[in-house]
């Protein structure tokens, strides 16, 4: 057998590793909902936790922002408000509404809602736009319909409670414009300067609103109960922060080159699977069959619209070597 060339074994593994970058990525955001369950339970305010979570990630990151844009701040300022767009919906809302859900639901139905936000740009699309939905999407959306029957699991085998359910849809919409800006970031714009920008707008946002009375900025610096164990309250912070941000942002910037936007995100579905595990893990909780049922009936339906997305459109030509953001912004 002919060995390979070192160039034809670099070219075979960069799509491996990608996809290892990817799961990392999908990994990491998927324990933010049991970091930030520890914290809430210590008695921190979700916005509390959002503050602190986003404002620690964007200072880590403010470096490598900073040395992406060396040349290019004329980008970083036509910019502005597409950043300051992301941070109010893709970071502050979407977070804030997914971290209050945990405080009423399992973390696992709590992702699951939030990610019919992908659902609802399909819907926003059609009557914004007008652009009708294809079959595979209409099925898709269909079947992720059908399993947010079974997550609330109505039949009362499961505790169904009207707040958390709220909390978790206003996450989705979060989410829903969070996907409706990416698709509008000016491709110039590095993708870790949107976030690290996005995140300091969140918390920023945040924190002067919480000052002035208007949201809850409840925090506790005692001693907290993660994995049934006491400890200090450093270390869900720093899972937040450093575990469930900045390496999961990184991880999906770098997979994202790799791999594409449309392959990542496909890859990046495995999010609730990891969460629902992860949840099981350290907080011995665990959806019911009927939720997990649902829960499959969503992701199924969110991977069929993906796939129509690939299918109907092209990617566009690149403009520049840093693709637009592409990442999930929890």
């Amino acid at each position: 057998m002919t060995p390979l060339r070192p160039e034809e074994h670099s070219m075979q593994s960069r799509p491996t590793a990608g996809a290892a970058l990817a799961l990392l990525s999908a990994v990491t955001f998927a324990t933010s909902g049991t970091f930030a369950r520890s914290l809430i339970e210590a008695g921190w305010s979700a916005e509390a936790a959002v503050v602190a979570r986003v404002g620690v990630a964007a200072l880590v990151l403010a470096i490598p922002a900073l040395l992406s844009l060396r040349g290019r701040w004329h980008v970083l300022r036509q910019n502005v408000t597409a950043i300051g767009m992301f941070g109010l919906l893709g970071v502050s809302l979407a977070q804030v509404c997914f971290f209050n859900a945990v405080r009423y639901l399992p973390v696992g139905v709590a992702l699951l809602l939030e990610y019919l936000g992908i659902i609802l740009v399909v819907g926003w699309m059609w009557l914004r736009h007008g652009q009708r939905p294809r079959r595979l999407t209409a099925a898709g959306s269909a079947a992720a319909l059908a399993g947010l029957v079974f997550v609330l699991d109505l039949t009362g085998t499961a505790s169904f409670d009207p707040v958390g359910v709220l909390w978790g849809l206003g996450a989705a919409f979060g989410l829903a414009g969070y996907f409706v800006l990416a698709g509008r970031v000016d491709p110039r714009l590095p993708s870790v300067a949107m976030a690290s920008g996005g995140m300091a707008v969140g918390a920023a946002v945040l924190l002067v609103i919480g000052l002035t009375g208007l949201l809850p900025l409840n925090a506790t610096f005692g001693e907290v109960t993660f994995a049934g164990q006491r400890t200090s309250w450093l270390l869900p912070i720093v899972g937040l922060s450093l575990v469930a941000a900045v390496i999961a942002y990184l991880a999906g910037i770098a997979g994202n080159r790799i791999l594409g936007p449309r392959l990542s995100s496909f890859v990046g579905l495995t999010e609730v699977l990891f969460a629902v595990l992860i949840a099981w893990l350290f907080l011995d909780e665990l959806p019911t069959a009927w939720q997990l049922f649902g829960g499959a009936l969503i992701i199924a339906g969110v991977a069929l619209v993906r796939l129509d997305e690939m299918r109907g459109s092209p990617p566009p030509a690149p403009v520049s070597p840093e693709p637009a953001l592409a990442v999930d912004p929890r």
